[in-house]
């Protein structure tokens, strides 16, 4: 019996860009069994694959082990003893350029995600901007595994079943007889983040259905404060950030009916996991390449550029423009509600 063609893929963050390539693997072993895989990315990511068959994990240790310049050479020394055929660089930064490039002196063939820095930088530019969408990450992906030989057809994605919650997890979220909302209303830049007390309107109004359970999502003690504010006293919001540990969220999400979210994390694990997800843009914008997989463009809700005009501003979120503090006001709560209502209907 032949072996297996072992495939390393490098991914080791952030959180969304790891999830978006969750549904590209798990087309890879559907549609080439004959592959082995090792995903390397940060040991907080694991949960994401253990259900995809064919798929071992490598948590990658940045604290340490794999630490500054030294560590890389030290990562590649330990990902030698796998006896790996190909990589796939997904990541495509400095540590994971290095690893490949030893991988290439060594013999093996690999290949790298383009991440298309020009068409971004054309897009999110002041002056000539060229707004058009750029080629989505997904798709990226795919050209860098057709580059290995890999062909993927992602035209019918696969998800993973519902998860079967635990007597722990139904402790703090109740049986499911309700359509269940979840809501993730933080990202890692504020140009990203929808006004709170627009927020609060989103979330009272979605609360008034009874037929509707809303949870909401978030992490660190702020996070935490700001969520039992917007949970206010409603009996059908339960803030679940910092009550479940990160897989047990998964299975949570995972039997979400809709997910409201920034562009953030949380977008792309829903719709890892086959949800729906209804996204709001500020200073970036789905153009960029990173609407969360598999979902319509009129589940992106975008600040208005009439009033606008220079948006996107930001690739990631991380750049200021002076006047665009306020682009997301733009995106009214009821244009919120009547969409997540419509689609639970």
């Amino acid at each position: 019996m032949p072996t297996k063609e072992h495939i390393l893929i490098i991914r080791l963050s952030a959180m969304g860009d790891v999830a978006m390539t969750v549904p590209v693997i798990r087309a890879l072993v559907e549609q080439h069994p004959e592959v082995k895989i090792t995903v390397v990315s940060r040991p907080f990511f694991q949960p994401f694959f253990e259900d995809i068959s064919n798929v071992n994990f490598f948590g990658v240790d940045l604290e340490k082990r794999h630490k500054g310049f030294l560590g890389i050479f030290q990562l590649f020394s330990d990902l030698r003893t796998l006896q790996i055929d190909v990589v796939a660089d997904l990541h495509n930064v400095l540590r994971s350029k290095v690893v490949r490039s030893l991988f290439t002196l060594s013999g093996k063939k690999v290949a790298a995600t383009d991440k298309g820095r020009a068409e971004k930088k054309a897009l999110t530019s002041l002056s000539n901007k060229i707004f058009a969408p750029v080629k989505p990450m997904v798709e990226r992906h795919l050209d860098t595994f057709n580059q290995l030989g890999f062909s993927i057809d992602l035209t019918n994605p696969q998800f993973p079943e519902k998860e079967s919650l635990s007597e722990e997890i139904l402790s703090i979220t109740g049986t499911k007889n309700q359509n269940w909302i979840g809501i993730a209303p933080f990202a890692q830049y504020e140009s990203k983040v929808y006004p709170i007390d627009l927020m609060q309107q989103v979330i009272d109004g979605l609360a008034e259905n009874k037929n509707q359970k809303i949870f909401l999502f978030g992490g660190g003690v702020k996070e935490i404060q700001l969520l039992n504010q917007l949970q206010a006293q409603h009996k059908n919001v339960i803030v679940l950030a910092g009550k479940l540990k990160f897989k047990q969220e998964l299975g949570v999400i995972s039997n979400l009916d809709l997910m409201l979210s920034m562009d953030s994390g949380n977008a792309h694990i829903a719709a890892m996991l086959g949800v729906k997800v209804i996204t709001l843009w500020g200073a970036t914008h789905p153009y960029a390449g990173f609407k969360p997989f598999n979902q319509p463009d009129d589940f992106c809700l975008t600040s208005d550029r009439l009033q606008y005009p220079l948006l996107p501003t930001s690739i990631y979120g991380n750049k200021k423009v002076e006047g665009y503090k306020e682009v997301m006001r733009t995106i009214l709560p009821k244009t919120i509600i009547q969409k997540i209502t419509r689609e639970l209907n």
